[in-house]
């Protein structure tokens, strides 16, 4: 079995911003992700990515924290 992962790196789901659908996993740094906010006011969600359902790029936000 598989251990817990232990420090900031947070798992995410990325859903499709136009069609609502879930393409992508991924994960990003949590303390990374605040300091990007703190200094411009915003981080790096949505990314621009590529939906296969609507087949063509578009921004993807994050739908869910993974366990």
């Amino acid at each position: 079995m598989a251990k817990k992962k232990k420090g900031p790196r947070q798992a995410v789901g990325l859903k499709c911003s136009v069609c609502g659908a879930f393409g992508y996993v991924t994960e990003y740094n949590k303390n990374n992700e605040l300091l990007k906010k703190q200094a411009d006011g915003k981080g790096s969600f949505p990314l621009n990515k590529y939906c296969d359902v609507c087949r063509k790029h578009t921004l993807h936000t994050v739908a869910k924290k993974l366990k």
